[in-house]
């Protein structure tokens, strides 16, 4: 029997620090405990029903692409096992494990790093629009899901809780966080889109767009938050990818289908969702995990 949606934890006495769409995050000085709860968030609007089982399935697939790319980046992941946890999150063990990462304190970068392969979602409505996205200038006669010549670094502003990021020129990007800076994450965010969409591809899976958090530790860039998960990732099968439609996605999906169909003006507070609804989330993003992973998420 699937365990009920986890949507807030309640650890009296550990530090929390803050509460975000899906993470509540507790800070031990050097290091954060970053719990991923089962809230589901549309639109910017975080809804009143869980996913089950959703930020074990994040979390574990987060920590599988860190140790992945570790090579390629250093980034914040220190520790997934509650027994190597500060002492005083023992009394907490059941509810952590399977769904917490002990993580590097770094101070976050003000920009989202995102990279296209593929013209998709808000891209592809601003590239019927205006023929770009961002400041980027593209071919015309592209298709929606069409494939790009060169993956695009598509970078964006990093909005508080309950407002929209907005496309950031790169030239304001290196004035926010400095040329050098800037340029690093470009770099570092198109060769990690590279070897994800590689071993995606090995999976049977498209890449279609992705998007990265860095931060400073100790002056050096690090990747921070989630890794190629379906909350910050665009996957497509395949098999049956066909240029000139949408394509099926492994995300939340049904879920933003569910809510535009009820006529929601996008503003808090959202609507509850049906339990067929969740059910087909959750199974997409178990789906994500199997495909990617090749085994079962623990705990889920």
């Amino acid at each position: 029997m699937t365990a009920p949606a986890l949507l807030h934890t309640r650890f009296p006495t550990l530090p929390l620090l803050s509460r975000g769409k899906v993470r509540d995050i507790y800070d031990f000085g050097e290091t954060l405990l970053i719990v991923a709860t089962d809230r589901i968030s549309v639109f910017d609007v975080i809804l009143p029903t869980g996913i089950p089982g959703k930020g074990k399935i994040l979390t574990q697939l987060s920590r599988f692409w860190f140790e992945r790319t570790h090579h390629l980046v250093r980034n914040h992941l220190l520790a997934t096992d509650p027994q190597h946890y500060p002492a005083a999150c023992r009394p907490y063990t059941e509810i952590l494990d399977g769904r917490s990462m002990l993580v590097q304190k770094a101070h976050p970068l003000p920009v989202e790093c995102v990279v296209r392969g593929y013209l998709a979602g808000s891209a592809w409505e601003d590239y019927r629009h205006t023929g770009t996205i961002g400041d980027l200038i593209l071919p015309t006669g592209l298709r929606e899901a069409e494939r790009l010549e060169l993956p695009l670094f598509t970078p964006t502003t990093k909005a508080p809780q309950g407002m929209h990021d907005e496309p950031l020129p790169f030239s304001r990007m290196q004035v926010l966080v400095g040329g050098a800076v800037a340029e690093r994450l470009r770099q570092l965010s198109l060769v990690l889109y590279a070897d994800g969409g590689r071993y995606a591809g090995s999976r049977n899976l498209i890449l279609a767009d992705t998007k990265f958090e860095f931060g400073l530790h100790a002056g050096e860039v690090i990747l921070i938050d989630e890794l190629f998960t379906p909350d910050s990732s665009r996957y497509w099968p395949l098999a049956g990818y066909q240029p000139g439609r949408p394509q099926p996605s492994f995300d939340k999906q049904f879920v933003r289908d569910y809510t535009t169909s009820l006529g929601w003006n996008r503003q808090h507070p959202g609507p509850e969702l049906p339990d067929d609804i969740v059910e087909k989330t959750r199974q997409r993003y178990l789906e994500a995990y199997r495909l990617l992973v090749g085994a079962e998420p623990k705990g889920v």
